[in-house]
Formats: structure tokens, sequence, C-alpha cells
């Protein structure tokens, strides 16, 4: 196993089995005092993060913020809708003048492919930085948290198990992040399914079963992890509809009755209810995505913790 220590988190790409075991074993053994109290407050005192979100988040920004402040850093939400940067300062010039500043680490999401790497590489060599997504590259601590939500349900050993992913998987971040997990940890059985016009290219689906029939594709997993449409993907014609897409790619109650009796149905959020999943599914007992989103704040304690607490 590798002892070298994580400067950056930028992709789950490359980084081998035994690196996302080691942090997914971290995120196990902080998830007692992930969600309240104080015990854990000296691990990280007397640093300083900054969320630096160029795009709107919910649950990645909140979990970082908790994450940060459960380990005793302090913490600088930066809101860029009133900062220069509406100015015409670039990301690159804003980093560093809050670098100037103190801050040990960053938690960036911006809009464009490979922007979190680009900043990465114009940091100070004592900063870190943290991927929270970036364009459509990669979402790293969604993918772990998304393992760490499979491994709690399903145990340590992913060689056995079929896993599914569904829907927009061309510009989904979130997708090629678990994709990136899922074959470093021995998963043997992925399968990718939605409309041609939404599937990517082999590159992405490297070892992957690839396939546009739900029905065919949920015969017998594990694991059905949906995701978010995004809607603007009807408007530039990838999407007949949204009423035909609920019917051909949504995961109602019969759909899900293909899976293995024992199959979790799990969801990034924001969810489109009647569009990607059915309500009864959504929150019936099959469904892990509350635990997806509580893991958020264990995974990105344990993320923190490697790059910052030594």
């Amino acid at each position: 196993m590798t002892t070298e220590r994580l400067r950056h988190l930028l992709t789950l790409d490359g980084l081998g089995g035994d690196r996302l075991d080691a942090l997914l074993d971290t995120a196990e053994a902080l998830h007692p005092n992930a969600l309240g109290g104080t015990a854990l407050r000296h691990v990280l005192a007397g640093r300083t993060v900054c969320n630096l979100f160029f795009e709107n988040s919910t649950r990645t920004r909140s979990s970082f913020q908790l994450a940060a402040q459960r380990l005793g850093a302090d913490v600088l939400n930066f809101d860029i809708s009133a900062s220069s940067v509406k100015k015409g300062e670039s990301a690159l010039d804003t980093l560093r003048t809050l670098e100037a500043m103190g801050i040990d680490a960053f938690v960036v999401r911006h809009a464009e492919n490979g922007a979190v790497a680009a900043l990465a590489a114009g940091a100070k060599p004592t900063t870190s930085l943290l991927n929270a997504g970036d364009g459509r590259s990669a979402h790293p601590t969604q993918g772990l948290l998304d393992m760490l939500t499979i491994r709690q349900r399903k145990g340590r050993d992913f060689s056995g198990l079929s896993v599914l992913v569904v829907g927009d998987v061309l510009h989904s971040r979130v997708a090629r992040s678990d994709l990136h997990a899922l074959r470093q940890l021995g998963c043997r059985d992925i399968r990718v399914c939605g409309p041609a016009s939404l599937l990517p290219g082999s590159n992405i689906t490297a070892g992957c079963t690839v396939g546009q029939n739900l029905d065919a594709m949920v015969e017998g997993a594990d694991v059905v992890m949906m995701l978010r449409l995004q809607r603007e993907r009807m408007e530039e014609g990838l999407v007949p509809s949204l009423d035909q897409y609920f019917r051909e790619y949504g995961l109602t109650p019969a759909r899900l009755a293909r899976a293995k009796p024992d199959a979790i149905v799990m969801h990034p959020g924001p969810m489109n209810r009647g569009v990607e999943i059915a309500d009864a599914v959504a929150d019936g007992p099959q469904s892990v995505i509350l635990d997806q989103v509580a893991n958020g704040v264990a995974v990105r304690m344990a993320v923190l913790k490697h790059l910052l607490g030594g």
C-alpha cells in the first residue's frame, strides 16, 4: 500500500485500489463523529479551508463545510457573486489572493473541464486543492461516498457485484468518478445504460457492458445508480420528452423488481422525481440516497484529514 501523502484530490482516475481503500477505511473510522460532536476538533485546529464554488451546490458545499468544522478547521465560504471575479479577476488570481491570507486548502467547483487541475498547477507547494466537481470531468468525493455506501451494504469485496449506472452518462462527472472507482476496486460487472444520445465513447466505458434497454440491463443487478437528467439536454434535442424518458429510463418499482431482491438504489441528487426515478423507489426500502448524503460528510472529513492532517 502506498504511504505517500496526497497533496491534491483532483480525480479518482489512477489513484489505485489501495489508496481508495485507505480513504474509505478512514471515512468508516470517522463516521461515528461525522454527524455531530466535538471529539475531533483537534485534528485540523489552526488550519483554514476555503469553499471556492464557481457553480451552485447544496450537498457538496454544505458537507465540505461541516466536514472541515467537525475536524476543527476554520472555514471560509467564498461568495463568487460578490467578489472581484465579477470585475474580471481570473480564478487563479482569486486563489492566489486568498492563499496570501493563509488558506491551507481550497475546495473548488467549476463549470469548465480541467479547471481545478489548472488551479492546482498554479498554487503554492503548501496549498492543497480538492475537486468538488469540474465540468463533466470528475467529482472524486462523490465517487468515494458512493463507494462507501456500497461497501456498507455489500461488503468490501466488489469483485462479485453487478453495478448498473443509468442515465446521462455522457455529461456526468459523477458517473466518470464512479466508473473510475469501481474499476480500481475490482468490480467485474459494470453496466452502463441510457439513450444513445447520452452515452459516452468507449474510452469512458472501457470494460463496461453498455446498452439502451433498461429492462434488460437491470436484470440481476446488486446496485442501481441513477443519474440526474440535465433538462437542458431536452432543449438540445438529445431527449425527445421528459415523459418518454421516464417511460424508457425511469426507475419504477416494476423495473427495480428485475434486480436482485436486496439491490440498493442510489442517486447523487438533486433528483428529478418522475423523470429518472419514481417516488415509490426514491422513498422506498431499497433506497440508500439519504445514506449517500450522510456519508458525504465522513468521506470529506477523510479526504481533508489525508491532505491536511499529517
